[in-house]
């Protein structure tokens, strides 16, 4: 019996011998699994699409022509602005609000009055049209770009291939002034060893001069694979992006789509999205001991109080967020009719997305950072092409697909 008992007690000991090397391989893999593919890149499917308002041609049907486009002005269409800039009816503002109620009234007043007596729309027209342009088809509707190549290259120096995408309430014009540093280093102070760029700066469809999309459910991926075949078609395989606010979207799935063709990714706003109990842990510990949750002291600095900071500034800033991932087409209805609602509407955010401080200022601080010439140069870009409707559905088609906007930031 003794003998027994110890026969099966080895057997026991040899099952579990052989159990708990297997048990812990078992546990090994599946958590270098869970870690490989906690860092694994998620590549976005190419895809394909249409968004014109007719007939999808056969594949291969499609009209692949890039013809060249000029901006136009007409004495009608000064005509009708001026007209309704006439109409425009004041409304006084709140004593001392500044532009704590948005747009103040009264330096409104004085916008439209430059407006209407002093901005040359035809001259702005020639500055917009000193750079080339172009047109192309691309599923199925007209993708609007401007394409400025280096008017001297150093020998020896290769040239980059740069895309360069805006947001909204911007435009292709808000990199009017870096192109020459980028394009011709050498005359603005840099060294010829710099890198030398030639750009290309495409409107978002729906916004300025790229046919508004047809359909429903355009969003950042549909125009990241649109903005791809652009690059293809101008015979690109490999080249550079820079995003910001949309831009920055488009150009990270652009990223996460074909990386093998992005050498070089560059944004100036990250769209970044981190949950539940982790994050609010971080949040607290922040506060108290920053570099234990691996923030610096300039990180703390600007992220508390963090209530203040990230709560209430945040619920008083994004309230034409969600209007225009809600119901764009009814606000839109208004700014597409009136040239002061348009400018107000977009000329605000120039004045608190450019400094936070400037809300307590009667001028919003637009022109110590702009001049009116600049600014309403980009309003007039959304106001002479009807823009502003389908540039605020672009809101709705994102966030109705992806609320929080992290869906892609792995």
């Amino acid at each position: 019996q003794i003998i027994l008992c110890f026969h099966r007690s080895f057997e026991y000991s040899q099952k579990h011998a052989v159990l708990v090397p297997v048990a812990a391989l078992g546990v090994g893999g599946m958590l270098v699994f869970w870690m490989r593919s906690r860092n694994r890149i998620k590549i976005l499917e190419m895809g394909n699409g249409w968004w014109g308002s007719g007939e999808r041609p056969l594949k291969g049907r499609e009209d692949r022509s890039i013809h060249p486009f000029k901006i136009e002005t007409s004495d009608k269409e000064i005509e009708d602005l001026h007209r309704r800039l006439d109409q425009f009816r004041y409304t006084p503002h709140v004593e001392g609000a500044a532009f704590h109620y948005g747009f103040n009234s009264s330096y409104l007043q004085k916008v439209v009055a430059y407006w209407r007596n002093q901005f040359d729309w035809r001259k702005q027209v020639e500055v917009l049209n000193k750079y080339p342009h172009y047109h192309t088809t691309i599923e199925g509707i007209d993708i609007h770009f401007i394409h400025v190549k280096p008017p001297y290259v150093p020998h020896g120096q290769a040239v980059r291939p740069l895309l360069m995408v805006h947001g909204w309430p911007g435009s292709f014009y808000e990199f009017y002034k870096i192109i020459p540093l980028l394009t011709e280093p050498a005359r603005h102070g840099l060294t010829e060893d710099d890198v030398v760029f030639e750009v290309i700066c495409p409107s978002i469809p729906g916004y300025g001069f790229s046919e508004a999309p047809h359909l429903e459910g355009f969003d950042s991926i549909a125009a990241a694979r649109i903005f791809h075949k652009l690059m293809s078609r101008l015979g690109f395989r490999e080249y550079y992006l820079q995003g910001g606010d949309w831009g920055s979207r488009i150009t990270t799935n652009m990223a996460q789509m074909l990386p093998q063709s992005v050498k070089g990714l560059h944004l100036n706003l990250v769209f970044v999205g981190k949950q539940g109990w982790r994050r609010l842990i971080s949040i607290m510990l922040g506060a108290y001991v920053p570099w234990l949750v691996g923030l610096s002291r300039e990180d703390a600095r600007r992220i508390y109080p963090f209530m203040q900071k990230n709560v209430y500034d945040l619920i008083r800033e994004s309230g034409y967020l969600h209007i225009q991932a809600t119901k764009p087409d009814t606000a839109g209805c208004g700014l597409n009719d009136s040239p002061v609602g348009l400018a107000a509407y977009i000329l605000e955010k120039f004045s608190t997305w450019t400094d936070k401080s400037f809300l307590y200022k009667d001028d919003g601080g637009l022109e110590s950072k702009y001049s009116l010439d600049e600014l309403l140069t980009n309003v007039m870009i959304y106001w002479v092409t009807s823009s502003i409707v389908p540039s605020m559905r672009f809101y709705k088609e994102n966030f109705s697909r992806d609320p929080d906007l992290t869906l892609h930031n792995r």
